[in-house]
């Protein structure tokens, strides 16, 4: 690899391992083999520019794997509920399997309030993620979504993955799992569909 991979993979090990705030160039030329500091300067032009593309990255690979976790949920011939659950079962799993990952998506999140590229980059991704979840709920091809489907269905469906995320990043112990999860749904929907 050249200087600017090693420090995007350098980078990336710093994310998981210590967080954005607490990195520090040094760490991601440590993490890096010992590449030179002014190759940040060089390659990205700072630090934080550093960090942005090794974040994207780590966050566009994680789409992908996750994409591919949900599209393989559920027992073939089981009932839409059941696969139902089942997707929210390979969520909760990728919570735990992929914890640091899940963190740093955090941390973009706090980030991109400094970071025009990084909040475009997320608000893609989201649009995205959107009409994939629903594409994915309605067992449909995602060029066959849209946008309404895409802004109710897949946005409810994005929220309730993200504050999912949050409890399980704060409080694993207490945090629901699926059938809670699904339990939880059902009684939603009996008070937004009761006519009192």
């Amino acid at each position: 690899m050249g200087n600017r991979e090693d420090l995007l993979a350098g980078a990336r090990q710093c994310l998981e391992e210590k967080g954005w705030a607490r990195t520090t160039v040094r760490d991601i030329t440590t993490a890096a083999g010992g590449v030179s500091m002014a190759a940040i300067g060089y390659h990205f032009g700072s630090r934080e520019a550093l960090l942005n593309a090794a974040l994207i990255e780590a966050i566009d690979e994680w789409g992908s794997r996750i994409g591919r976790t949900l599209a393989s949920f559920g027992e073939s011939g089981s009932s839409p509920a059941g696969r139902y659950e089942a997707m929210w079962t390979a969520i909760i799993k990728s919570f735990q399997d992929d914890r640091t990952l899940w963190r740093a998506t955090i941390e973009a999140l706090l980030q991109a309030e400094h970071s025009d590229d990084l909040r475009r980059h997320l608000a893609g991704g989201q649009a995205q993620g959107r009409r994939g979840l629903a594409a994915l709920l309605r067992s449909t091809p995602e060029d066959e979504i849209d946008d309404a489907a895409a802004r109710t269905l897949g946005a409810a469906q994005m929220a309730l993955f993200t504050g999912l995320m949050t409890q399980w990043l704060t409080d694993p112990e207490q945090a629901p799992d699926a059938s809670e999860v699904v339990a939880g749904l059902r009684a939603l929907t009996g008070i937004v569909n009761s006519d009192a």
